[in-house]
Parts: C-alpha cells; structure tokens; sequence
C-alpha cells in the first residue's frame, strides 16, 4: 500500500493506493485468450482520499472529477513504472 501527498481543490490531502494491477494484452491466440478484457489488456487503479491525518475522506472525495481523477492515476501509474 503506498500513499503520497496530494493537493485536492487546493486542499493538501493524501492518496491511498489500495489496488494497482496493470494486465498487459494477451500474446497468444484470441481463442485461448480468457476474456476480451484480457486480449487488450487493462489498467485496474483504485485509491482513497484521506485528510493530512490519514482518515478517509469522503467529502473531499467528492471534488474529485474527470481530470483530477486522470491526475491521480497517472501520479500513480509513474509511482508502480518506477518500480
């Protein structure tokens, strides 16, 4: 589990890591692949808001859009690639 700093509509906060899986797209045949989500392959990222005392915060959670949400994930993608 990894947190880091964060700045959420100008409001310093944390974000939690709580699951990060990048599946890459299926090298083999399209017949022996599993599922369609398998073949392209996917990204599945998901993370917590908490305050700066590390509880969870679902009101700050909710100023969370589109582009904010990209934000994070691709923070979070650097974050795992460095890896």
């Amino acid at each position: 589990m990894q947190i880091f700093e964060y700045r959420l509509a100008g409001i310093p906060c944390q974000i939690r890591v709580d699951d990060y899986e990048v599946i890459p797209p299926w090298k083999g045949s399209a017949e022996n692949c599993p599922s369609a989500d398998d073949y392209y392959g996917y990204e599945d990222c998901e993370y917590s808001v908490l305050d700066q005392r590390g509880n969870e915060a679902p009101w700050l959670e909710k100023k969370i859009n589109d582009k904010i949400d990209q934000e994070i994930i691709e923070t979070i993608r650097g974050m795992y690639e460095q890896q």
